[in-house]
């Protein structure tokens, strides 16, 4: 028998690579998508593509895909149109735009997508938002995640709480409450076991904090919560002080 043979067992099973399907009328913004998206392997991987709304719904691949990756300027139909459909057969969808029209890209947001990125950003970029979409989180930037919140299907509006109520709601919360969500703000479209390290606390944690925020401030979701966060300078608040190493463990933390 040979010595240095491993006795460890079977080694874990690596995550399944993230099935992407591209969508652009463009062959060589199509070719260079997909040699960005395949650099990434074992990450995540091309499993087809298409030139047109008609083309990409019928796509033999798309009952398989995780992300589409869709361009808004599809020429042959209005690509939003198509995004419905796309979440109905089961796929996140990531618009890649160089439409600067933020009413297009909260349309497009209000009917299932989970992601915009911008053509003028950098190639990461859109790595991240298929890793993000994928882990079920959003990727918007600050400003344009802002602007969409109030709009998203089955979310209400920060902005129509009261303020008086919304006074009474955020004095509920405890320090620790709004160190959590200090953390939404500064970590936004973060998995939260990002969130989590950052707070020290274990991700099981953490959503039981949420659980309890949400309650609190009547918000529905980490999305909600950030707007209301933001409109009520919850970021900025001097109550909230940065976590530090001389802070009492966190209930439930493994500290």
């Amino acid at each position: 028998m040979n010595p240095n043979t491993c006795h460890g067992g079977a080694q874990p099973a690596q995550p399944a690579a993230i099935r992407v399907l591209l969508a652009d009328d463009h062959a060589v913004t199509l070719w260079g998508l997909s040699q960005l998206v395949d650099s990434t392997q074992p990450r995540m991987k091309v499993v087809g593509t298409a030139t047109s709304c008609a083309e990409l719904l019928a796509h033999r691949a798309l009952a398989d895909t995780d992300v589409v990756l869709l361009d808004l300027g599809l020429r042959d139909a209005n690509a939003i149109d198509c995004v419905r459909e796309l979440v109905d057969a089961g796929a996140q969808v990531v618009l890649l735009t160089g439409d600067l029209d933020p009413s297009h890209h909260r349309e497009a947001v209000m009917r299932g997508a989970r992601g915009v990125v911008l053509k003028s950003q950098s190639t990461d970029c859109i790595i991240e938002a298929i890793e993000h979409v994928h882990a079920g989180e959003v990727s918007f930037d600050g400003a344009l995640m802002s602007m969409l919140l109030g709009s998203m299907p089955g979310m209400p509006n920060a902005s129509h709480v009261a303020p008086d109520d919304a006074t009474q709601r955020i004095q509920s919360l405890t320090p620790k409450e709004r160190q959590v969500i200090q953390a939404i703000i500064r970590h936004r479209g973060a998995k939260s076991l990002v969130v989590a390290e950052h707070c020290g606390v274990s991700e099981h944690t953490l959503r039981n904090h949420l659980t309890v925020i949400y309650s609190k401030l009547n918000v529905q979701g980490r999305l909600n919560l950030y707007v209301f966060a933001t409109e009520h300078h919850l970021a900025s608040d001097p109550s909230c002080p940065p976590k530090s190493a001389n802070d009492a463990a966190w209930p439930g933390s493994s500290r």
